[in-house]
């Protein structure tokens, strides 16, 4: 029974586009040293190791990572990174926030990329 409520979330949570994902309430919103494309690149490289290739567009005075699903290409995560002075502010909004057990691997992607390495 518990897994097939948990097939179902996951099912559902593939519905979301980039625009209901965005008016979600921030999982994450935070502040980095790091610049925009340097934040970026270290994101991208961390999510590498359990997702597929994230999408990268320019946004406001910065750039927006669509991150996909892990089984399709389906968007469940928007990460907005804009530039300020002496670094990045940082927004990550997820398709399932609400969710206690939805996949870690992009929060703490996002945070390992604040001032890591």
């Amino acid at each position: 029974m518990k897994w097939g409520v948990l097939v179902a979330v996951l099912a559902l949570g593939g519905c979301a586009s980039v625009t209901d994902i965005e008016h979600t309430i921030p999982t994450l919103n935070v502040i980095s040293g790091k610049k925009p494309d340097a934040y970026a690149q270290c994101l991208v490289q961390q999510l590498s190791k359990t997702r597929n290739d994230p999408q990268i567009e320019p946004h406001k005075d910065g750039l927006r990572i669509i991150v996909p699903q892990k089984l399709t290409s389906n968007p469940t995560a928007v990460i907005d990174i804009e530039e300020r002075s002496g670094g990045s502010s940082i927004k990550v909004y997820e398709s399932m926030s609400n969710v206690p057990v939805r996949p870690g691997d992009i929060r703490q992607s996002a945070t390992h990329c604040i001032s890591g390495e």
